[in-house]
Order: structure tokens, then sequence, then C-alpha cells
């Protein structure tokens, strides 16, 4: 099984930026003036100045291109290149960049990316070849520095393990791709890249088996109801955290599911965890930080408030949800029916618990 990247939903903040920059007056005004049919002959000096100010319009367009290019750091340049499939352009990018400033972690995450839209597109052979790369390089990084000392390292590497493992997985060798994980889960432990392993070994493992029970030292809502409260019931895990814009868009689907579904017995439980900050403290306490997801959750999960919420950082761990939100449907007995990291349309969750419910 393997997953979208997602690697062009999430820039479209630099997508907006460059779009807003292309269709600006001025770059509109000359793509049209480039585009018309010769105009009829007249003075000598109407044409001078004709071609002077096309020029003229010309220099100004190439730099306020090339400053909309010049703002964005080298991964969203990478990026917005791959979203075009210029993977001759992104490749240059890199070229460039390394020759100025040599490897750093910047560089690993932004040619990671090239690893992770050849996947996208199937393209196995050259994905394997970029995830390889880009994972030795990042080994060599590491002799000298933390994987967590800044944010761009462990990106690069995590990227690169989850590409060799579903690059194995989908070409049918799923007992490589687990022992791949497997490994890197043992080596990177207590990283940041620890759930992101354990999501690519539950793709590939978790279906069938017993779910991992759920911890709640903290809660909002409704209790975390025992194991023996759920038995008989087919139970849908929506993790959420306080900063991600899909879980609220995916809110009132699953409000609505949940709803739908009551009859048949559909409980709802939505996992959430600390991160350490709210959108207005950098580092938050505990408190403060469960006050603001309590106040998210009244603003964007209005239809959910009764939904017990439990917060545990373990809980995340054992379901690999790097990913939010993260959808997990048990069936009556406990066991995952369904793992899906990431946002899913309303008929698609419908058709899952479908399943579920019939059984």
């Amino acid at each position: 099984m393997r997953i979208s990247s997602g690697w062009t939903g999430d820039f479209s903040r630099q997508l907006d930026n460059r779009k807003s920059a292309i269709e600006s007056p001025l770059i509109r005004n000359l793509y049209s003036d480039s585009l018309t049919s010769a105009l009829p002959l007249a003075t000598f000096l109407q044409n001078r100045h004709q071609k002077n100010t096309m020029r003229f319009r010309v220099f100004l367009a190439w730099i306020v291109l090339s400053a909309v290019t010049a703002s964005a750091g080298i991964v969203e340049n990478v990026r917005y290149l791959l979203a075009q499939n210029n993977f001759p352009a992104a490749e240059a990018q890199l070229d460039s960049y390394r020759s100025q400033r040599g490897v750093d972690p910047e560089y690993l995450e932004a040619y990671s990316w090239l690893a992770r839209a050849a996947l996208d597109q199937g393209q196995y052979d050259q994905a394997a070849s970029y995830a390889k790369q880009t994972k030795a390089l990042a080994v060599e990084q590491l002799k000298t520095r933390k994987l967590d000392a800044e944010p761009h390292l462990p990106l690069a590497l995590g990227a690169a393990i989850e590409v060799q493992a579903q690059v194995l997985a989908a070409r049918g060798q799923k007992a490589q791709a687990t022992a791949l994980l497997q490994s890197a889960l043992h080596t990177y432990a207590n990283t940041s890249i620890q759930d992101r392993i354990q999501k690519n070994l539950n793709l590939l493992s978790f279906q069938g088996k017993i779910a991992p029970p759920l911890k709640s030292d903290q809660y909002l809502g409704a209790p975390l109801p025992v194991a023996a409260q759920l038995k008989g019931s087919p139970v849908l895990l929506f993790f959420w955290a306080h900063w991600c814009g899909d879980c609220k868009a995916e809110a009132p689907i699953i409000t609505q599911l949940r709803s739908e579904y009551a009859a048949k017995g559909l409980k709802v439980i939505g996992p959430t965890r600390y991160y350490g900050y709210t959108a207005q403290i950098e580092h938050a306490t505990a408190s403060d930080e469960l006050q603001y997801i309590d106040a998210v959750r009244h603003r964007f999960y209005s239809g959910l408030l009764d939904m017990p919420v439990p917060i545990n950082k373990s809980n995340f761990e054992s379901y690999g949800a790097s990913t939010t939100p993260t959808l997990v449907l048990l069936d009556k007995t406990g066991k995952v029916a369904w793992y899906h990291p990431g946002a899913l349309p309303y008929a698609d969750i419908r058709a899952e618990i479908e399943k579920v419910v019939a059984r």
C-alpha cells in the first residue's frame, strides 16, 4: 500500500505567491503584448518607442519573477519546479546550491523531494536512486550533528526511509520493506522520525491486528471508554492536531458520519497530543496548550464536543500518526480494519465504514 506524498498540497502558499506575481498587470501586459500580431508601420519614432517600452516591460517582468524566486528557499524552489514536473530544472537548482554552499540539511530536504516526486509518479528506479543518495548524505551529516538539532535533516532522512520502503512494497517486496523499517525504527527510536517510520510499518502490517490500547493521561470531551464499553462496536479513530488545517476541514465529515452511523453503533474517538506551542505562544506550557486545544475544539469541532479526546503522545507513536489527520477504523472485535494517514472525502471514509458495519 502506498499513500500519496501530498507534496503539492501543502505548497499552495508558495504557489499563490508566484501566481500573484505572474497574474500582475505588468506580466499580463507583457504576455499579451508578445502575442499580438504585428502592428501596421507608423513612424520610426513610434516603433522605437514601442520597442523600448516592450524591452522595459520584459526587464521589469524578469525582476518581478526573479524576486519571487529569490524570496523562496531551495526547498520551496525545488518543490515548485517538481510541481511542474520539471526534474531537470529542480536538479539544476540543487546543483547550483550545492556548488555555492555544499551539502547541508536544507539541501538534503530539498533533494529528498526528488525521491518523493518520482515515487508519486511511479518512477520506482529513479525514486530509489534519489532516496538512496539522500539517506547516504544524511547519515554522513549525522557524524557531526544530532538528527533533531534542526528541522531539515530529520525531514530528509525520514523521507528517504519512507520512499525506500514504499518502493520495495510497490515492487511486491513487502518482507524487505518491513525489515528496512524495523531496522530504521530501532536505529532512530526516540527521535522525531520515529512516528513516521511507525506509520509506514503500519501501512504494511497494521490491518487485521488488535489495535493498541489508547492512553489517556488527560482528556477533553467525554472520558475515554474502556475496552469493554467498545466491544461489539466499530470505532473510528480521528488523530488530529490543533495546528492542522486538514483536520479542521475533515471535522464536518467526521461529524456527519458519526451521526449517520450512530444507530449502527459507530463510536468516534479523537486522540491528540501536545506540541509545545500554540498560535500565540512559541514555548507553551502544558496548561496553556491545553486551553488552546480546547479553544480550537470549540471553534472548529463544534459538532464533536462530546467526542472523547485523549491527550497523549504515546498514542501517536503506537499508531504512527506522524501525518494529521490519521484515520483508523476498528472492527467490532477491536482489530484494525483500515488505516489511512491523511484527509479523505466523505464518500471514501463512508465506504470503509460500510464494510465494517456490514460484518
